[in-house]
C-alpha cells in the first residue's frame, strides 16, 4: 500500500509541473516574445492591477521592459498576451487590423458596451465602423465645430469655471466629468440636464468604474450593479427614442439621436437596438477622456510659472486685438491663429497617459523582431511609453512646452499617439484639443 501510495503521489507530481511547464512555455509556431506567465489562471493580472500614482509607465511595464525588452508576453485572467512598446511595430499593428489583427475588449467591456467580440454590435470593421464614425465626426468632428460647437464648448466652459469659483474645493477629474458629460449627453440625445433623471450622470459614473470588475452576475457584485446601471439607462434613452419616433417634430435638433433615428433600416444593421446602443456609447466614451486631462493642467498650470506667463501673454495679446467684446468666447479662427498654446497641449496629452493599453487580437502569426505571436494572442499596445522615451523626449518627465517647437513631423506621426492610431484613431481628437484650448483660454484670461 505504501508503494501504490507513492506511487500516486508521484504521477500527481509529475502531472503538476508538466501542467504549470505548458502554462509558462506556451505554444508557438516559432519563438514567442520574452516573459512570464505567472501564476495558473490568474497569470500577472493582480501585479498589473495595482494603481501607480505616478505620470511614469506603470511599474508592472517598466519593470518588465527592463527585463525583457520593449515587446514581451505575460498572461491577463488567463489570456495570453504579447505587451508592445515598441512605436514602430504599434504602428503596424494600427495599420494592420482586418488582416493582422481585429479589435479586442475584455469580456466586461465588451458585455457592457458590447465593443469587440465575435457578436460585436459596435465594434465591428466595414460598414459598420464606418458609419459609427462618420456620424461621430458629423456631430463633434471639424466641420461641426466650426459651425458653432466650439463657441458653445467655450460659453459651458465660462459657466463651470464660473461655478466652480463659487466652491470652497472642487475635485476637478469628477466636476468636469460631470459637466463634459451633460454637455455631449445633450448633443447625442437632444435632451438637456433638466430634462434627463437626476441620476443619469450617477449612473455612466458608476458604469466607468465597473469596468476592471469580473463578469459574473452575481447580486451584490460591481458587475450586477454595473448591468442594472446600464439597462436603466438603456430603459431612459428607450422612452426618449420612442417620444421622437412617435412625434416627429420633436426631432430636427440636429442630435446624434435624430441623425440615427433618420437612418433606420436604410443599412441592415441599423436597427433600433443598434441605435439604443450607438447611442449610450457615444454619450459614455465622450467624457471621460478629456476630464482625465483637466486636472493635468492645472498641475502642470501652477508648477511651471514661465509657462503660465507665456500663455497668459498669448491669450491676453488675443484678447487685446478684439474690437468686440472681451468676454465673447475663443472663435475658432482665434484658436487657430494660436501658436504656444499647442503646443502646451501636446505636452499635457503626451503626459497624460489618455490610452493606457490599445488591445487587438492576432488573426494570423504575427512575426517581430525574430519572435513569432500565435494567432488568436492578445496584443496590448502600450503608446504611452513612447511619449516618455528619453531617447525621443530629453527628461520625458518634466513638463516642456518649448520643446514641440522643434520637434520633427516623424515624431509626432510615430512617437506620439494620445489618441490611438490607424484607422480607429479617436474621432473625438479634434473636439478634445479644441475643449483643452477653449479651457485654458477661459482659465488664464479670467481666473488665478
Amino acid at each position: 500500500m505504501w508503494v501504490i501510495g507513492a506511487f500516486l503521489v508521484t504521477i500527481v507530481a509529475i502531472s503538476y509541473i508538466y501542467s504549470i511547464y505548458k502554462w509558462r512555455t506556451p505554444k508557438s509556431n516559432g519563438i514567442p516574445p520574452p516573459g512570464s506567465m505567472g501564476l495558473p489562471l490568474i497569470g500577472e493580472t493582480l501585479e498589473l492591477l495595482i494603481p501607480s500614482y505616478s505620470m511614469d509607465i506603470h511599474p508592472f511595464i517598466k519593470k518588465r521592459i527592463t527585463r525583457f525588452g520593449p515587446i514581451f508576453r505575460t498572461n491577463i485572467l488567463g489570456r495570453p498576451v504579447v505587451v508592445s512598446t515598441d512605436p514602430e511595430f504599434n504602428n503596424r499593428i494600427f495599420c494592420g487590423e482586418g488582416k493582422m489583427v481585429e479589435i479586442f475588449f475584455t469580456d466586461t467591456f465588451n458585455d457592457l458596451l458590447g465593443i469587440g467580440g465575435k457578436d460585436s454590435k459596435m465594434g465591428g470593421s466595414g460598414a459598420v465602423h464606418k458609419y459609427i464614425r462618420t456620424l461621430a465626426l458629423t456631430h463633434f468632428g471639424t466641420e461641426r465645430l466650426k459651425a458653432g460647437l466650439f463657441t458653445e464648448i467655450g460659453n459651458m466652459v465660462d459657466h463651470t469655471l464660473r461655478l466652480w469659483s463659487t466652491l470652497p474645493a472642487v475635485e476637478v477629474k469628477n466636476a468636469s466629468a460631470n459637466a463634459i458629460f451633460h454637455f455631449t449627453a445633450k448633443h447625442v440625445t437632444g435632451c438637456g440636464q433638466e430634462k434627463l433623471p437626476k441620476n443619469f450622470w450617477e449612473k455612466f459614473k458608476n458604469i466607468r468604474q465597473s469596468f476592471m470588475s469580473i463578469p459574473i452576475r452575481i447580486p451584490g457584485t460591481s458587475y450586477y450593479r454595473c448591468a442594472k446601471d446600464k439597462e436603466e439607462v438603456l430603459n431612459t434613452l428607450k422612452g426618449i427614442m420612442e417620444e421622437k419616433c412617435s412625434s416627429p417634430q420633436t426631432r430636427g435638433g440636429g442630435d446624434v439621436f435624430d441623425h440615427a433615428i433618420a437612418d433606420l433600416n436604410t443599412q441592415s444593421f441599423i436597427t433600433e437596438d443598434f441605435v439604443l446602443l450607438l447611442t449610450f456609447v457615444i454619450t459614455f466614451v465622450s467624457f471621460d477622456s478629456v476630464s482625465s486631462v483637466l486636472p493635468i493642467v492645472f498641475k502642470c498650470h501652477a508648477e511651471n510659472p514661465s509657462a503660465s506667463k507665456e500663455l497668459e501673454a498669448e491669450h491676453e495679446a488675443l484678447l487685446k486685438r478684439r474690437r468686440e467684446n472681451r468676454n465673447s468666447p475663443l472663435s475658432w479662427e482665434e484658436y487657430k491663429s494660436l501658436t504656444f498654446t499647442p503646443h502646451v497641449i501636446n505636452e499635457i496629452l503626451r503626459l497624460a497617459n489618455l490610452v493606457s493599453g490599445i488591445l487587438r487580437r492576432a488573426l494570423v502569426d504575427i512575426n517581430v523582431k525574430g519572435y513569432t505571436i500565435p494567432a488568436g494572442w492578445m496584443i496590448m499596445a502600450i503608446t504611452h511609453a513612447s511619449h516618455l522615451n528619453p531617447d525621443v523626449y530629453k527628461d520625458p518627465l518634466v513638463f516642456n512646452p518649448w520643446r514641440w517647437k522643434d520637434i520633427e513631423a516623424r515624431v509626432t506621426s510615430k512617437d506620439f499617439m494620445p489618441f490611438g492610431g490607424g484607422g480607429r484613431q479617436c474621432a473625438g481628437a479634434e473636439f478634445a484639443k479644441a475643449f483643452l484650448a477653449s479651457f485654458i483660454h477661459v482659465l488664464v484670461t479670467k481666473y488665478r
